[in-house]
């Protein structure tokens, strides 16, 4: 079985957000980058396919050659090899088309990417890949056994999970449960050596007009400062909630 994991390069959750060029531009300066968290609960479960079936695991990335340390952290944790497509990420038809190409090119029979990004939770390109391909899509992927071609999954839906069966060719987003937290992978010296003589292949983008733009970016407001009551001054406490918060 091959499998193509897709990795976003993303932003660190503690790293500080900001924009340039009147709030239309992320500004990258300072700001350290990870694997996209459902991206690496994708990786970590298609890396027990690659050691329980034999599978094998290329990593995948649109963007630039900054995102290749992140390529390369995928590589240590277990992938056999990786890919970058040299383009700028500007949105998700965009990125699904790019990544449509490399499946086609790679035939691959499993295609595991995270349900959403970390950074601007579009949600869309999991969903438009399999759409392009023609595959079979399980989108907020729980749980997934494959079994020769045939495929059960688990997903989660408003107000409990589905069990589905699927055929291979497969796309799935995945999402935290597809492995237990305590599962994750934190690439060790062996790997990190191993990972510099793995192949990191740079290709060039498929011509593809972007759908969309980036017009401004605003952050959420910030939060009012805390008003403290003592536990004893019931009355105030109920004013403010009646009179200021008015959520009574």
């Amino acid at each position: 079985m091959k499998i193509l994991v897709c990795i976003s390069h993303v932003p660190d959750t503690t790293s500080k957000i900001n924009f340039t060029n009147g709030d239309s531009e992320f500004d990258a300066n300072g700001v350290q980058f990870v694997i996209n968290p459902n991206d690496e609960f994708g990786l970590t479960r298609a890396i027990w396919f690659k050691e329980q079936q034999g599978a094998n695991v290329t990593v995948v990335n649109v963007g630039g050659p900054d995102a290749e340390a992140t390529l390369r952290k995928a590589l240590a944790i277990g992938a056999d090899e990786a890919i970058r497509v040299n383009a700028n990420p500007t949105d998700g038809f965009f990125v699904a088309k790019q990544l449509a190409e490399v499946v086609k090119q790679g035939g691959y029979d499993l295609v595991i990417a995270g349900k959403e990004s970390l950074d601007y939770n579009g949600g869309m390109v999991p969903g438009m890949l399999a759409g392009l391909l023609g595959f079979d899509f399980v989108n907020s992927c729980l749980k997934l056994e494959v079994t020769g071609t045939d495929a059960k999954a688990v997903r989660e839906i408003d107000g409990g999970k589905e069990t589905l069966s699927a055929k291979l060719p497969l796309v799935i987003g995945g999402q935290k449960g597809l492995v237990e937290e305590k599962d994750l992978r934190i690439p060790n010296m062996r790997g990190i050596m191993m990972a510099r003589q793995k192949a990191l292949a740079v290709v060039e983008p498929t011509d593809v007009a972007p759908a969309t733009k980036a017009v401004k970016f605003e952050k959420p407001a910030p939060k009012s400062a805390v008003k403290l009551i003592r536990p004893d001054n019931l009355d105030e406490l109920i004013n403010l909630l009646h009179n200021e918060a008015k959520v009574i």
